[in-house]
């Protein structure tokens, strides 16, 4: 029998995809997105519309219009359905924009993340303690390594020092979910991903942004001359890490979820100009405060707790996502 998955971010790139699986395995979904327009939020509307026109959808897919900053809405969610597990994906995302609007990236990403957890646990309805606890699986970010100089990144480094507000928001919200498992023993997971790309990516994410520079002739800033290494992950295989989370209650884990094979930054804008036939014509600039050289996923334990196994290379990653793109914005321009 599935089970009863709340997905918050349900219309989002991340988010949109793991939904689709979730349905397709069985479950049932029970999705909630406000659609902020950190990016036009038409396009958060056609992965929806992809997500709920999918034939397997049908009565398995519940969306809500909705804000996780928003208690009541929350606490009449979590007294309608009992949820086997939560996919905590929603979030200010961007490691630049969050110098511009901190307080918003705290608000949403760790009071937004409180309330949910809030929600899990029973403080936000009266049947509290009386009904099993669902799997909490929190989206964290690499972001939260900061600077580190243990490479590759393991999950043990302590993760004190993030160059960014949204780093710092996501590393408070992976310390306040050890809080309310300690406090409520609730399951959690937090999942911190590497470089994310595939078919629905964010415009603002480099793969998008080497296209549009390509065929739009966007401006778009290359920084330390392409000199930094990426762990890139095709989207395919973090969804498979999150389903696995879906499914085993570890206690309090924190797990990398990465390729585990960095590549350069100017090889991989090489890689879209061999598949487009085309150059890039990107713009030289300085590697920004917020930013590290490198980011690199040791995933031998997620391997060992998830029995995750990445599986599509970057070449062929990025090919599935040009054939996205070509489908999804140039057919469309």
């Amino acid at each position: 029998m599935g089970k009863t998955v709340l997905v918050t971010g349900a219309a989002g790139f991340i988010g949109s995809h793991t939904t689709e699986a979730l349905i397709a395995r069985g479950d049932v979904v029970v999705g909630i997105d406000n659609f902020n327009d950190y990016y036009d939020p038409a396009r958060k509307r056609s992965n929806l519309a992809e997500v709920s026109g999918s034939q397997k959808a049908g009565a398995r897919f519940t969306f809500i219009e909705g804000d996780i900053r928003d208690r009541d809405l929350l606490g009449q969610m979590f007294s309608q359905y009992t949820f086997d597990a939560v996919v905590h994906l929603a979030a200010m995302a961007g490691v630049r924009a969050s110098m511009d609007s901190p307080a918003l990236y705290f608000d949403v990403n760790l009071n937004g993340t409180l309330n949910l957890l809030d929600g899990a646990v029973g403080r936000l309805t009266p049947k509290a303690s009386a009904t099993k606890l669902p799997i909490f699986v929190l989206a964290s970010t690499s972001s939260v390594y900061g600077n580190t100089r243990q490479i590759p990144f393991i999950e043990t480094d302590c993760c004190a020092a993030p160059l960014a507000p949204y780093a710092a928001s996501k590393r408070a919200a992976e310390l306040l979910g050890f809080t309310y498992h300690h406090l409520y023993q609730l399951p959690l997971t937090a999942l911190r991903f590497f470089t994310v790309y595939g078919p629905r990516n964010r415009p603002d994410m480099m793969a998008y942004k080497v296209l549009d520079n390509i065929y739009f002739k966007r401006q778009v800033p290359l920084y330390n001359q392409g000199q930094m290494h990426r762990d890139w992950t095709y989207v395919d295989d973090i969804v498979r890490g999150l389903v696995a989370a879906v499914d085993r209650p570890l206690g309090y884990e924190i797990l990398n979820l990465g390729r585990g094979q960095p590549v350069l930054l100017a090889d991989f804008v090489a890689t879209i100009e061999r598949l487009t036939g085309r150059k890039a014509n990107l713009v030289s600039a300085a590697m920004p405060d917020t930013d590290t050289p490198y980011t690199f996923a040791d995933t031998s334990k997620t391997q060992r707790l998830l029995d995750y196994q990445p599986h599509v290379s970057v070449a062929e990653g990025v090919e599935r996502f040009f054939e996205w793109y070509k489908r999804a914005v140039l057919l469309r321009a």
